[in-house]
């Protein structure tokens, strides 16, 4: 005779769930002596990661290059000063708050050490400061603009 398995809680994996949902965790395990229940769930990727679809006619329609990237087959345009790169990949902020004033401006001088903007990488706001004393002279990114590591963000001179 085949060995009778205990029945399933519903009512314990429904309040697994909602601890889940509750407190943004992925995944939650527990055991009581031979009963072992893993509840877990997929998280939306972050906004900036996200990609909105396209419509046909404009995927077909030639795209211009980003003010900071180059188009294939050229150089990267030359700039006169140090250009700060940024040191993960993240949404830059040029101010510490929407509506605030930004961290810096063109043509203001900075203090190495300053901040320039934030990254928001994994929910954490990272201060980029500048890694040199001098005058900013281009800011090569926007507010809310997702930046690639290594990407060039401000132009110091």
């Amino acid at each position: 005779m085949a060995e009778r398995k205990p029945a399933i809680d519903t009512g314990l994996v429904k309040d697994l769930a909602a601890i889940l949902t509750e407190t943004d965790l992925t995944e939650i395990e527990i055991e009581q002596g031979d009963l072992r229940i893993r509840v877990s769930r997929e998280m939306p990727a972050p906004a900036y990661v996200q990609a909105a679809p396209v419509p046909q006619a404009a995927a077909a329609a030639p795209q211009p290059a980003a003010a900071h990237q180059a188009p294939q087959g050229e150089a990267a345009p030359a700039r006169s000063g140090h250009e700060v790169p940024s040191p993960m990949v993240g949404t830059a902020y040029l101010s510490p708050a929407p509506g605030a004033a930004p961290f810096v401006e063109v043509g203001q001088t900075v203090k190495e050490g300053q901040t320039l903007l934030i990254i928001e990488a994994m929910k954490t706001m990272n201060q980029i400061p500048a890694t040199r004393a001098g005058t900013i002279t281009e800011i090569l990114v926007t507010d809310s603009e997702p930046v690639e590591y290594g990407q060039p963000l401000v132009v110091i001179a």
